[in-house]
This record gives C-alpha cells, structure tokens and sequence, in this order.
C-alpha cells in the first residue's frame, strides 16, 4: 500500500464553486467497481491484512460522509483561534465535539484557562497506542478560507489542527468498522508545542505509558525518520557610553556583540548523514539607546538545529567565543537529534529539520511522526493544506494505528 497523492486508493474530488469558497464542500466520490466486487477505494490496512487479522472495506456513501466531517471538524478547529496562550476556546470546544462523539475526556490543567484535552474510550485510559498533536498555534490569527481548488488557508490549518482533524477521524472510522475498542487508542491534544512545550511536559503527569505514540506534524504524508534537536543561548555585550562624537571615550557592545555573531555563523558545526548540517541562526537582536551614543549594551538570542551531540556542540562554542568580552547564557532545556520508529510498510519516508513535542513526552515507547501539509509554508502567512492532504492523511492515521495494534 503506498500513501501518494497519485495512488487511486484516495479520492478525486469534484468541488464546490468559489462562491461557496467558505461553506463545508460537499464532495462526489467517482471511482467505479474493479472487476472483482470491490471499489477502487477499498483497502487493508499495512501489517494488518492477512494471516487473520482485521481488513475492513469501506462504501463510497461511507467515505463521502467521512470526508464531509473531517472537513467541517477542520474548519471548527481552525477559525477558533488559539494563539499560545490563548488555547482555551480550542480546547473547550475540541472536548464538547469528543464528549458527543461518546469519548471519555479529561481536562488536564496546565495553567491558569490552558488544558490539554485527552479522550479514551469508555473507561480505560491506560491504552496501547497514543495519538497526540497541538492545539495551539503561532501569531498571528490568519481567517480559514477554503478555495475552490481544493486549498485551505490559514493559521494552523496545517500546523497542527490538519493533524487534530485527521487523527480524529482516524479514530473515529476505526471505532466505527469496529477494528478498535476500549484499551486500545486514546487521543491527546496539548497546549504550548510552539513556545515551551509545557502542555506535553505535564501529559507526563498523567502517569500513563504506551506501547506506541503517534505524533502529529506536517511531514507531507511521509513518516518521519527523525528530526533535529535544539540548543539555545543568549549574548549579553557590555560596553560603556560616550557621545558617538568621540568614540575613543566609550567601548560600543554593539561591536562585541557583532564580531561574536559573525565568529559564529562561520563555525562548520558537527552533523550527521541522515539530518545533515547542526544550524545556528541568531534570530533577535538588540543594542544601543540612540544613534549618537556608543552603545553600553547589546544582547542577541541564538538558536541552533542539532543533528550531532548537544553537550559536543555546546562545547564547540563555548570554545570558540572563549577570551571574547560577551557572555553566554544557555537555556537549561535542551534535546539531541531525535531518530524515530519508522517500520510501516507502504510510507514514503524522510527525516525533518524542526522540533517537535516528542522528547517531551517520556517513556520506551514505539515513535512515529505524520502528518498532512508542509513545514514549508507553516509559521507563515501563505500557511495551507490541500483536501486531497487531508484526506489521505486519515488512511494514513489509520494504517499506523493499525499497525501499531497488529
């Protein structure tokens, strides 16, 4: 079974017209029968259909009304906004949707109006398989807009509540085909996955471990070999004040801090074959009171993308700045080069150069990283994911689940 956007196991979709561009689109289901009594759009499951084991066939009528809520729950979740902090609207409106879907569902409190959602099946929480993505998204607040190509825009319709929907959906159909039962999946869905991972960090309180997780970014429908980890420090520059007239009476930080940056950004950092090159980039930077003053202080934060050893890295810097007037302070939270589970037949694979919630949550369990849409356009204001993405990105949901339960 290969997940791609040409493979006749999906959909092709005839769309609403652009005046509708705002509206739930009704789509049509044209595949015709295969010669043997099955739809083109039927399926087993990778891992799972033989020897058996569970291989269900879905109806077209079926799938057009799965497709139908998968759209209209994507389109809830994306034109509520839920820019961290504010998460709570999402989240309030995600547990209602769970709880009439007949979902148990937790409240966990992170802080003050900010809850993680999780949601099981009647009264085993402790499952074995997690699927989990991030409710909360970065600024600014961009309108859901649905075109009539088949493209979604707007904040977070990729990253992460493509991921939310999908993974809803997957669940759902498999409850429904009745591959899945109490104890086998449960669903998590977090705050603060784009600032300081505290949603995640406190699902480790919940005191429940799992054979596998699946973990929702856009991947562009490939299963994530691994990403990078990060590493972050501040510059602090101190100088001393003089008027700009006469330089030689003051020490400008502003020139401390410039010539450690540039220093830097030309250090050929550690890397690996499968995630490449470690980066650094210095993405705020500060200093100075007027343009008539040497500059008594200047300051930059730095981030750098690792694909080698944190504590190797570190090092390499602190050697290199060494002697120089500036000091450094690095964030105590950091994580290496994560490499994921990717034993599922059928997926195209790749690794990714973001960070993720996944060495937040703790445990030995079995990770995989999938989702619908591309990490190229998310944080940016041309952010999108295609229905055909979405779509797919449920079968996908589904064949890892399975998978994990074979």
């Amino acid at each position: 079974m290969k997940f791609s956007t040409a493979s006749p196991v999906f959909f092709i979709f005839s769309l609403v017209t652009a005046a509708a561009a705002n509206a739930v689109p009704v789509l049509a289901l044209p595949w015709g029968e295969d010669g043997e009594g099955k739809r083109k759009g039927d399926y087993g499951y990778g891992g799972c259909d033989g020897g058996g084991t569970r291989s269900p066939t879905r109806r077209a009528d079926d799938s057009a009304d799965i497709s139908a809520s998968l759209i209209e729950l994507h389109k809830n979740l994306c034109e509520i906004p839920s820019v961290a902090p504010n998460e709570l609207a999402v989240g309030d409106w995600l547990a209602t949707y769970l709880e009439s879907r007949s979902f148990t569902v937790e409240k966990q409190e992170v802080a003050r109006n900010r809850n993680n959602i999780f949601a099981y099946l009647g009264n085993e929480s402790q499952t074995r398989t997690l699927v989990t993505s991030h409710i909360d998204v970065v600024p600014p607040y961009i309108n859901y807009t649905y075109h009539s190509n088949g493209t979604i825009t707007g904040r977070g319709t990729n990253d992460a509540k493509g991921c939310v929907a999908a993974q809803i959906k997957a669940v759902e159909a498999l409850l429904a085909e009745g591959l899945i039962g109490e104890g086998d999946v449960a669903m998590l869905f977090v705050v603060a996955e784009e600032t300081d991972g505290a949603g995640m960090i406190k699902a480790n309180d919940l005191g429940l471990t799992w054979e596998s997780v699946i973990f929702g970014e856009p991947t562009e429908l490939k299963l994530s070999l691994g990403h990078k980890g990060v590493l972050r420090f501040n510059i602090q520059a101190f100088g001393k004040a003089a008027h700009s007239g006469y330089p030689q009476l003051g020490i400008n930080a502003n020139d401390h801090l410039v010539e450690a940056l540039y220093i830097l950004s030309k250090i050929q950092f550690p890397g690996s074959d499968l995630l490449g090159d470690s980066t650094l980039n210095y993405g705020v930077m500060g200093g100075g009171t007027a343009a008539n003053i040497i500059s008594p202080y200047a300051n930059a934060s730095v981030a750098i993308r690792l694909a080698a050893d944190p504590l190797l890295v570190k090092n390499l810097v602190n050697e290199i700045v060494r002697g120089r007037s500036i000091t450094l302070t690095w964030f105590e939270r950091f994580y290496g080069p994560q490499y994921l589970d990717h034993d599922v037949e059928g997926f195209e694979t790749e690794a990714q150069a973001y960070g993720t919630d996944i060495p937040n949550l703790k445990g030995n369990h079995k990770r995989y990283l999938y989702g619908p849409g591309s990490i190229f356009t998310a944080h940016s204001d041309a952010e999108f994911v295609t229905v055909t993405d979405l779509i797919e990105s449920v079968e996908g949901y589904k064949a890892l689940i399975m998978h994990t339960l074979s």
